[in-house]
């Protein structure tokens, strides 16, 4: 300690000018170092920020996955520092796994039949001129919107023939350099001339509504006609709803730690003692997810490959699905402490609880990705 007091003698911090004792100031903590030095000590100063981080997190997320309540109980009983903040943990887990979903749902192909048939020029190949391909393509639809009409076909079915007839001459006109023909559109309720007037809000804020329904029409009606333009709009859709998913999880946990508070109010527990109990279940349950959405992905480009490993995937996705609610139990009767049959029960309602909330709130998620 003398050593150390020695070496920082007649040294005062630049900001404050408090006399230092260390490298960090104990009047306003700022560091003695000076950020202006060169490259290579910055890098340095970040691998050692980086592994520090990785050190807490090789503490941190294993006893998440397999220790319920481990870090709750730790986190009540100050040994902290050890730890990944409960916050920060669920805020990056939450991205993870709504990052890693987006790409696995991307990667299913709901669209790939569709586009693999509005691929090419078709039957438009022939067509030397830009009339002769929109002459073609209006007699070709006529065709298909008779011959499902006379089969008693859905209009879904007709609209996807009609979508890749359509995306095969906008195909040749791009080749013949002219315009593309018109979007497809569908009957029904008209998004552009319905406008919402609400008289008492103001007037931004009724064009921004309207703004979000003209999107949300758009968006739906070229969901339903299939193709590229269908598949366009599916992407905007999908894409708007995992953007708005972190949020409506941040709006979700002060709520379900409001839950919480109310099935234990006589365990006279602080507010943000619920809290942190919210934030580290959603943390598990997004790390459950990551995991599981890794192993879907795993098994599908694995199994192609070799059969013999599609039991053993499967078998540990269903694993990690039954560990799923099994964890929460038993994580809610170590921080609560009480009786078995009190726990099942409440548990039993805060699950009933928290999936109608959760319902709702990815049903509003789902408007807002759809107005995008």
């Amino acid at each position: 300690m003398k050593k150390e007091l020695v070496s920082f003698e007649g040294v005062h911090c630049a900001n404050c000018s408090a006399p230092m004792q260390g490298e960090f100031c104990h009047e306003c903590g700022q560091s003695i170092h000076s950020v202006l030095r060169p490259m290579h000590h910055m890098v340095e100063d970040t691998l050692d920020m980086v592994l520090h981080i990785d050190g807490r997190v090789v503490h941190t997320v294993p006893p998440l996955l397999y220790r319920p309540g481990f870090l709750t109980l730790e986190y009540f009983s100050g040994r902290r520092q050890r730890y990944v903040a409960p916050f920060r943990l669920m805020f990056v887990l939450c991205l993870l796994a709504f990052f890693v979903c987006h790409i696995a749902i991307d990667n299913v192909g709901f669209t790939d039949t569709d586009l693999k048939a509005s691929e090419g020029t078709g039957e438009f190949a022939k067509d030397l001129t830009p009339d002769a391909v929109r002459t073609h393509y209006e007699q070709v639809r006529k065709d298909i919107e008779k011959s499902n009409e006379d089969a008693g076909h859905g209009k879904k079915a007709m609209h996807r023939d009609v979508s890749a007839e359509r995306d095969h001459a906008n195909h040749r006109l791009s080749q013949l350099g002219a315009i593309p023909l018109p979007a497809q559109t569908e009957d029904g309720w008209n998004f552009h001339s319905k406008q919402v007037d609400v008289t008492w809000l103001p007037d931004g804020m009724n064009r921004s509504i309207n703004r979000s329904i003209e999107h949300m029409g758009t968006n739906l009606k070229g969901a339903m006609v299939g193709g590229e333009e269908g598949a366009a709009a599916q992407d905007r859709i999908l894409a708007g709803v995992f953007s708005v998913l972190p949020q409506t999880m941040f709006v979700v946990m002060p709520l379900f730690a409001l839950l919480l508070k109310v099935m234990y109010v006589f365990r006279r527990r602080l507010y943000m003692e619920h809290l942190i109990v919210a934030l580290h279940s959603h943390a598990f349950l997004f790390l459950a997810l990551l995991l599981g959405v890794l192993l879907g992905m795993l098994r599908a480009w694995l199994v192609p490959h070799g059969a013999w490993m599609g039991p053993p995937l499967t078998v540990l996705i269903w694993v990690l699905g039954i560990w799923m609610p099994v964890y929460l139990l038993i994580m809610q009767k170590r921080v609560y402490r009480q009786g078995w049959f009190l726990t099942t029960m409440k548990y039993l309602f805060v699950g009933w609880c928290y999936t109608w909330l959760i319902g709702f709130a990815l049903g509003f998620a789902a408007l807002l990705g759809l107005a995008r």
